[in-house]
């Protein structure tokens, strides 16, 4: 039997992303692969979207001439993938940034501190391939600062990476999240990442990395402070 790849309509008729996507457009907001829409999502149609995608992806097993029915090893595969999309490697689309406490400078800290190697996983948008690396972030607080937990720059970047992502992209998208949250004199950050798309199809070369930074403020402006920076950064190549 041929599997219905047709979503189920929900009580007006349209399927969940129809109904999400209009409200995308009636706002003019756009809903590129590495955009987070989470603030145009209702409460239950997450659910309901894991549905739709579920049986999007019947459709794409039966078009592969899988035979879902008579392999024990691919018989849930479909919802298994939609669930992988939607509540884990996509995860950052969805739903809205991590509830960060910030904490006021009291102590005036005006010294560099670093944060890293925190393990980021993502996908290329270009074949939703693994993209998996390491990030590293230098903060240049000032008086006003506000002073986040260490484990917080690991959890927004989780939800930046957590969507299809270009990497040059991906590091321009934290570094403005993490500028917006803390308000930093300056903030530097480095991605080493190892994309799949190039070891596991393509060239098939293991090896290759992508290495990209993006500096803002003091570190854009002082080279002596970027060259610190970077000084600082553990040898990757002894990773």
């Amino acid at each position: 039997m041929i599997h219905d790849p047709s979503p189920e309509p929900t009580e007006d008729g349209l399927p969940v992303s129809v109904r999400i996507r209009q409200r995308l457009k009636a706002a003019r907001k756009r809903f590129n692969a590495n955009d987070n829409i989470a603030d145009f999502i209702e409460p239950g149609e997450l659910e309901q979207l894991l549905d739709e995608v579920s049986s999007k992806m019947e459709g794409v097993l039966d078009s592969m001439v899988i035979d879902t029915e008579r392999d024990h090893n691919t018989a849930a595969t479909a919802r298994r993938v939609a669930k992988m999309y939607v509540n884990e490697v996509f995860r950052g689309r969805y739903v809205k940034v991590p509830t960060i406490t910030e904490f006021p400078n009291a102590e005036h800290l005006n010294e560099l501190m670093i944060v890293g190697p925190i393990t980021v996983r993502s996908a290329c948008s270009h074949h939703f391939c693994p993209v998996i690396g390491k990030v590293w972030i230098g903060v240049m607080p000032n008086e006003h600062t506000n002073v986040i937990g260490l484990s917080k720059y690991a959890r927004l970047a989780e939800w930046v990476m957590g969507r299809p992502q270009i990497q040059e992209e991906a590091v321009v998208q934290l570094a403005d999240l993490i500028m917006d949250k803390t308000q930093p004199d300056g903030l530097a950050i480095v991605m080493e990442a190892t994309h799949y798309c190039m070891a596991w199809r393509g060239v098939k070369d293991l090896d290759s990395k992508m290495i990209n930074s993006v500096m803002r403020g003091a570190f854009l402006k002082d080279a002596t402070l970027r060259r610190e920076f970077l000084a600082l950064i553990p040898r990757r190549d002894k990773d």
